[in-house]
């Protein structure tokens, strides 16, 4: 297994060259962009999962992210800081583009995978204005430090070995987001599945146990069970903004579906929420997703 090159390293060509290093959850990859000098893509395991571009930090280049950007524009009026949490780390892609796009907001980060923070701090290094401070600890430990109240906004992707974990999925642990949400605060949480969207279902019931309010964005085509992706579940404990979520997913490179409200309560198709009992991992994705 090759080694971390150092930052900067470059080939023949002059171009950046490809990293390639160990870290907990298997073998981290970071991968050039052809099109950009300093975009880069992060693989773990072959499975694609962030993209950055240290020039425009505020590009948001994958599907599941430009979602997940979507609401952060719309989490509180433009330019205003954000207390924000991310649980799950990856390239800190939208940690970068909160800062990017919100100067003087206060983020945390917490990353189980300590090689690969080290890895993403090494290569891909944060503005060291921005105030994001990276911890690496379980996402679910590490949420409960954090004070009542204190959060804007938290986001949720973690996978392990492309599967969310089963301790991230149940009412307990939506339960400790809430709270650690200040009023009006909104949970997003990147998940996967594909038919039968058993997995997806009952993540909409048991965020509905929860909070009040809740929307979905996803590919139409995942959201009818025809194929394996990626849906970004939204909730808050007040009235969450559809319809210019509704707008700005309708206009993305790769359109998007909002469902809200009783179509929403329909989807889950009576599904019960998950509780810790008997929580299971998300589902692992079939061999051809990240072909």
């Amino acid at each position: 297994m090759a080694k971390s090159r150092r930052r900067g390293s470059t080939g023949s060509s002059g171009r950046p060259e490809p990293v390639v290093a160990p870290v907990d959850g298997g073998v981290a990859e970071l991968i050039p962009d052809p099109d950009r000098p300093r975009g880069w893509t992060l693989l773990v395991d072959s499975a694609p999962q962030s993209h950055v571009d240290l020039d425009e930090p505020d590009r948001l280049a994958f599907e599941y992210q430009r979602r997940l950007g979507h609401i952060a524009d719309l989490a509180a009026p433009p330019g205003r800081p954000l207390r924000a949490v991310h649980l799950g780390g990856g390239a800190f892609t939208l940690a970068r583009y909160i800062a990017a796009t919100r100067p003087r907001s206060t983020q945390q980060i917490v990353e189980l995978d300590a090689p690969l923070v080290q890895l993403v701090r090494t290569h891909l290094p944060l503005d060291p204005n921005a105030r994001i401070r990276v911890r690496s600890a379980d996402a679910r430990a590490g949420l409960a430090k954090i004070p009542d109240g204190w959060a804007d906004l938290i986001i949720v992707d973690v996978f392990s070995g492309a599967r969310t974990p089963a301790h991230l999925t149940s009412v307990e642990f939506l339960a400790d987001i809430r709270r650690v949400l200040a009023p009006g605060g909104q949970y997003a949480v990147n998940l996967t599945d594909g038919p039968p969207l058993a997995h997806l279902r009952a993540q909409v019931a048991t965020a509905a146990a929860v909070f009040p309010e809740s929307a979905l964005i996803a590919d139409p085509a995942v959201l009818r069970g025809r194929r394996f992706g990626n849906a970004v579940l939204l909730a808050s404990d007040t009235p969450l903004p559809v319809p210019e979520l509704t707008r700005r997913t309708a206009g993305d490179p790769h359109p998007g579906r909002v469902e809200h409200g009783r179509a929403l309560a329909d989807f889950t198709g009576g599904a019960a929420p998950v509780t810790d009992a008997g929580a299971k991992p998300s589902p692992a994705p079939p061999p051809a997703a990240f072909r």
